[in-house]
């Protein structure tokens, strides 16, 4: 069981690595297990949704609790580097028509696993490719 000391430790030694400064908070509101609010700049993350998606995902790819914090860090990562390179998102986002806004945010999607990806060390690039295969499997449920 993932606490969240120690998810808040992996997701800061993480941002510290790579050099970003990218505020981090816990809610049990979140209903995801993490998101990035690009208007705060900040990861938040809720552990027992965390750990209830690494329940559900876990089991298939065999990865230690710290690799699978790091993994789903890197994905919302990728919003952050969608949002920083794209800056034509927020404003379709507030001011979009219904149909804009539903095609940018399955681009933003895509390419949030794609951005989060090129942070990924190599030791965990397949455990990433196969979360997010899994991902869209628990998606289409």
């Amino acid at each position: 069981m993932l606490y969240i000391w120690n998810i808040e430790k992996i997701i800061n030694n993480t941002l510290q690595e790579l050099k970003l400064n990218i505020n981090v908070e816990f809610s049990d509101k979140l209903t995801a297990p993490m998101s990035y609010n690009v208007s705060t700049n900040t990861i938040k993350f809720n552990y027992i949704q965390i750990n209830g998606y690494n329940a559900k995902i876990n089991f298939k790819i065999k990865e230690t609790d710290e690799n699978f914090v790091k993994i789903m860090l890197y994905h919302q990562l990728g919003y952050y580097l969608e949002f920083r390179k794209n800056t034509r998102v927020l404003k379709t986002l507030i001011y979009g028509v219904e149909d804009e806004k539903e095609q940018l945010l399955a681009e933003i999607e895509v390419n949030s696993w794609e951005y989060g990806r090129t942070l990924v060390p190599d030791y965990l690039l397949k455990a990433y490719d196969q979360v997010r295969e899994l991902d869209k499997l628990l998606l289409k449920v």
